[in-house]
């Protein structure tokens, strides 16, 4: 299930955004990016529309998708 990020509080999002960019095995690449800036990156992408934020009622988890 989708979740608007419109419709989270803004520390909740920031929340969730900082769990999906502290996972274990989450690579950014040859340079090292400050958690402000990963996080930056992110909610950039949830504002284009070039991810979301999905809701897994089974596991009662949140994830951070890219959008096809």
């Amino acid at each position: 299930m989708e979740i608007p990020y419109q419709r989270l509080d803004p520390e909740i999002l920031r929340a969730v955004i900082v769990e999906f960019v502290t996972r274990e095995g989450t690579d950014y690449g040859e340079r090292v990016y400050s958690l402000d800036e990963k996080v930056a990156a992110v909610q950039d992408q949830l504002v284009s529309g070039s991810a979301r934020i999905e809701f897994d009622t089974e596991s009662e988890t949140c994830n951070v998708v890219v959008v096809r």
